[in-house]
Parts: C-alpha cells; sequence; structure tokens
C-alpha cells in the first residue's frame, strides 16, 4: 500500500493540466517568460535586446536556465532569444514521438511565430543535434552555427559517462523511470549534475533545488526517455551529412567534459570543414554556465558582423 499511493500520486499530476508559466525568469537577472503557440502547443522563451538575431538551444532534459550568463553578454549587441524545447522546461510536453525531423519543423515554426526568417543558432549537446538538423534542412535560415558540446555522429559510441550510456540504453518502462524519478530526490540531481559540471563549488543548494525542480515537472520522463531513444534516427538523419554543412561554425568544448571527451570535439572540428574550435579549460559540459566570460568572449568574436 506504502508503494501503491505514490505511485497514484505520481500518475495523477502526470494526468493534470500543463500548470501555468510564471511571469518572470528569475535568475541573475530578472527577465519576462514570453509565451506563444508553435504547432498548438505553448513555448515558453525569453527575448531579450536589439539587433542581428541569436537562438540558444539547450540540450536533452535542459532549460533556458544554462542561458542564464548569455542574456546580458550576448543582448548588448544582438537579439538574443532563448526557449524551452517542446518537451522541456517551462514548455508543453505533450504525447509526441520527438524525432529529430519532427524538432526540426517545430524550431523552423518556432522562427516563423516570432518574425525570425534567419538567425545564428547556437546549440548545446542534444541543442547542437538540433540546431546542426536545421543547417542541412534549411541552411537559408541559419546565418552562423554554434556548437557547444556536441552533436557528434556515432553518438552512443562516444559518450564518455557511463551514467549517460546507461541511460540511454536503458529500455526500462517509463512509468517505472517517472516513479523511480519520484523517489530519488535530490542527490540523483547532484549525481547528474557532478557528471555534466566540473566544478563541484559550484553545485549549490540553490542550483540543486532548481535543477530538481525543473527535472520533476509533470510529463517531463516521456519526452525525455523518446529523446534518448531516438538517437538512432540522429545517425540516420543527419549525423552522416556533417561535411555538407555550409553557415560559418564555431565549435566550443569544455576541457574536462565528461559526457563527450574533448577528442569529440576535435574530431567533430575536423568533420566540419571551416569550422574553428576553442576549448574552455575547466569546464565540463556546460562551459558557457560554469566558464561564461571565456565562452560569451568566443561567442561575440565569431558573431560580429
Amino acid at each position: 500500500m506504502l508503494f501503491i499511493l505514490p505511485l497514484i500520486s505520481l500518475l495523477l499530476t502526470a494526468c493534470t493540466a500543463p500548470p501555468e508559466i510564471p511571469t518572470w525568469f528569475d535568475s541573475i537577472q530578472r527577465m519576462p517568460v514570453r509565451t506563444v503557440q508553435v504547432q498548438g502547443h505553448r513555448i515558453a522563451y525569453l527575448d531579450a535586446g536589439k539587433g542581428p538575431p541569436v537562438i540558444l538551444v539547450h540540450g536533452i532534459a535542459g532549460s533556458m536556465w544554462q542561458w542564464e550568463y548569455q542574456q546580458t553578454a550576448l543582448s548588448a549587441a544582438h537579439r538574443v532569444i532563448t526557449l524551452d524545447l517542446l518537451g522541456s522546461g517551462l514548455s508543453d510536453k505533450p504525447d509526441l514521438a520527438y524525432t529529430p525531423v519532427e524538432l526540426v519543423e517545430f524550431f523552423r515554426e518556432f522562427m516563423d511565430r516570432l518574425g525570425v526568417p534567419r538567425a545564428a543558432l547556437v546549440g548545446n549537446s542534444m541543442g547542437a543535434g538540433l540546431v546542426i538538423g536545421m543547417a542541412l534542412t534549411y541552411p537559408d535560415r541559419v546565418d552562423r552555427l554554434v556548437l557547444i558540446s556536441g552533436f557528434p555522429d556515432r553518438v552512443r559510441e562516444k559518450l564518455g559517462s557511463p551514467m549517460f550510456r546507461r541511460a540511454v540504453d536503458s529500455r526500462i518502462p517509463i512509468w517505472l523511470v517517472s516513479l523511480g524519478n519520484w523517489f530519488a530526490g535530490r542527490g540523483l540531481t547532484r549525481d547528474v549534475l557532478s557528471e555534466i559540471v566540473h566544478d563541484p563549488g559550484l553545485l549549490t543548494p540553490a542550483v540543486i533545488e532548481r535543477s530538481y525542480l525543473n527535472r520533476t515537472r509533470p510529463g517531463l520522463i516521456p519526452p525525455l526517455l523518446t529523446l534518448m531513444r531516438n538517437l538512432p534516427l540522429w545517425e540516420e538523419g543527419f549525423a552522416r551529412q556533417l561535411a555538407q554543412i555550409r553557415p560559418p561554425t564555431l565549435i566550443v568544448w569544455g576541457a574536462e567534459d565528461r559526457v563527450f571527451p574533448p577528442k569529440v570535439g576535435q574530431d567533430l572540428h575536423a568533420a566540419l570543414p571551416g569550422s574553428s574550435f576553442v576549448l574552455i579549460p575547466e569546464a565540463g559540459h556546460i562551459p558557457q554556465w560554469e566558464r561564461p566570460d571565456p565562452v560569451n568572449q568566443a561567442l561575440l568574436n565569431f558573431l560580429q558582423p
């Protein structure tokens, strides 16, 4: 009975209406959260600054929080758009296939809905895979491309983290993963963050709490597992075409990345003709959050007209 009651509570929570989106994004600065309907689903995003548009795209299980240190630095000279992808963060989490092709079409329509015909796209981890898909499918919509810690070919083979490799390989039923996520608490959140952040001193109680609340949002687990299980579709659809990318491309990598070690970034650099490569010392898988100053400088230099 003690096992069944939390399970019922979890399932009832998953069936409730989508929660209200907060009015403000409270991080190192306060910014209004905007929403837009894309393919009938509510998407949360930030929109700051004026100038050539730059869209920041988080990775799997991530959110706009991972770009909090880019808002002020980039919006001084650019229109900076930062979204929670479909199935993530504050955005809706519908029951969809979440294939790479569908995500690219969603992203194109997101740009259309915001009146952005062309932009520089900056993606972290799986977000880098999405912007690669945009560059290959709609090259006329991509001005410049920045790939931060991802996304290589042969993804499963190149994963350096045993924890993430087990997650990708897992075929545990979604309901059981949801239940385990509910019971695991903040300890699991700290374990995951410790894999992607090099400096443990940055994992303050406030950071862990914020990440925990994001990880336990209703409806998050099914899209997350579906995205991971769709990795073979990334290989079939885009990974084999990397050499065909034409927009100017910058690759940024954390020197201490345990998810995709720096050699993966160097190989990606070699696969993309004319690309530039910047290695960020003392940074893990989200260097834009862990070491924002050198990353922001690299971005500003690359995004100059």
